[in-house]
């Protein structure tokens, strides 16, 4: 089995990626909604929850991790994989979301020797809009500039866009907080627009159609769930003791009120998905 955590539903639409992708393959996913949203806790607290919420998933029997939430994979993730993991859970193995754009943008595998990647390639630039605490970690530019220096990394934090669409505000008022964040963006990169954008928050694939309509025409919109489903298909190729199949069932849990998440759930998953409190 698979697990997949997040701080509320926006990791369902990585879920939905990853079983449309791998549909023989068991999932549980966990939403810590009672502590959502993560996007402006202090590190150590994203840090403390992201741990508890694998620990979960561990219990219940999953043997590989995928933590579907941008804040909790750029805060914690490398200290979950460097100082928890193989002591607490020796065999488990734990990714994230931000492992797959950055190969996405750079083209240079997560565990190549670093050293020898780096070579020149011609210049770009590639905007991010992330929650406040996904860009105040750096971990993006981070990993972006160790395999890819001549990429140009310009970060736009987004901290009314969660919100509103975890809210199912109406159309016109998410349209116009994206183009403020665009036209953010934009005014930065005042000399030429980006060659293409991440959006590095689960939340966002939901309007990357306004993210198109907000940005300059031609410019590509990197869409999260597609990259991780393919990226962790790639994965069990290469590790085959995590390449489990088995009924394809897809089970959900939530730290918070599970009538009202399922309630809200299915615009996420887009099909019916009943939680049930952990």
């Amino acid at each position: 089995m698979i697990g997949v955590f997040d701080s509320g539903h926006g990791g369902l639409t990585v879920l939905r990626a990853l079983h449309r992708s791998l549909p023989s393959h068991d999932f549980l996913y966990l939403g810590d909604h009672a502590d959502a949203p993560y996007g402006d806790r202090p590190p150590e607290e994203i840090y403390r929850l992201t741990l508890a919420g694998v620990s979960r998933l561990f219990e219940r029997g999953a043997g590989l991790v995928i933590l579907a939430c941008n804040t909790a994979s750029a805060v914690a993730l490398r200290r979950l994989q460097q100082t928890w993991l193989e002591t607490a859970w020796p065999g488990r193995r734990v990714l994230g979301v931000l492992v797959p754009m950055v190969e996405a943008v750079t083209g240079v595998p997560w565990m190549a020797d670093v050293a020898a990647s780096r070579q020149a390639g011609e210049p770009r630039t590639v905007g991010i809009f992330a929650t406040s605490r996904t860009v105040d970690s750096g971990a993006y530019p981070r990993e972006i500039a160790a395999r890819a220096p001549e990429v140009r990394v310009v970060q736009q934090a987004c901290p009314a866009l969660v919100p509103l669409i975890e809210a199912d505000a109406p159309r016109q008022r998410v349209a116009e907080a994206v183009r403020l964040y665009a036209d953010g963006l934009m005014t930065r990169l005042a000399s030429a627009p980006p060659q293409a954008v991440m959006l590095g928050c689960t939340h966002y694939p939901l309007v990357a159609d306004l993210f198109t309509d907000a940005l300059p025409v031609g410019v590509e919109v990197l869409s999260q769930p597609d990259l991780t489903a393919k990226s962790l298909s790639a994965y069990l190729e290469r590790h085959p003791e995590f390449d489990r199949p088995g009924q394809g069932d897809v089970s959900f849990l939530t730290t918070g009120d599970p009538s009202r998440i399922t309630a809200l759930a299915t615009r996420f998953f887009g099909k019916p998905a009943r939680f049930d409190r952990t």
